[in-house]
């Protein structure tokens, strides 16, 4: 009887051991997206606007002081943090003339929600822009038991987008 506990103990923890992890280092996704030849990473240091617009869109003040961000011409890439549920989510987007071009998620700390990896779920972001009033312009699926993943992930699109359009708007000034 023991040793079915054991195992029965030993399988959950493997499933849910299984579920998250690191799908993609961040500097391997960065020399990905830019073939091995990324350009040199940049900074983006918010002002009091922009941390009040990323604050309305992820509910709560962004960690950072800084935001790093790679930029090639009109494509910006960003690696970003959210919460799920109660531990990071590192996602990576890549903006390419303000709409997302591809969004992958990266590492994934949650023993719940690790389906939002899979391209079904990421693919529903292709081409999404920011509205004027900082939602995407599309419905983002959800999908079931995966919900705060979802939230987190669409929080963070809306930011990848806010972030792209502050950095375009600064080189042209």
């Amino acid at each position: 009887m023991k040793n079915i506990a054991f195992i029965l103990l030993l399988s959950l923890l493997s499933a849910n051991t299984l579920a998250g992890g690191v799908y993609q280092e961040p500097d391997a996704f960065i020399a990905e997206v830019f073939a091995d030849n990324p350009p040199k990473v940049e900074v983006i240091w918010p002002d009091k606007e922009l941390k009040a617009q990323i604050k309305d869109i992820l509910d709560h003040d962004y960690k950072g002081l800084r935001i790093r961000y790679w930029k090639q011409e009109q494509r910006t890439a960003w690696v970003l943090d959210e919460i799920g549920k109660d531990k990071p989510i590192t996602t990576g987007f890549v903006i390419n003339n303000g709409r997302i071009e591809r969004v992958r998620v990266l590492v994934f700390r949650e023993s719940r929600g690790w389906e939002i990896r899979h391209a079904f779920f990421t693919d529903q972001f292709d081409n999404a822009s920011l509205k004027n009033d900082m939602k995407l312009d599309r419905h983002i699926d959800n999908i079931s038991g995966a919900t705060l993943s979802v939230r987190a992930v669409t929080k963070l699109a809306r930011v990848a987008l806010l972030l792209d359009q502050t950095v375009s708007a600064q080189k042209e000034s």
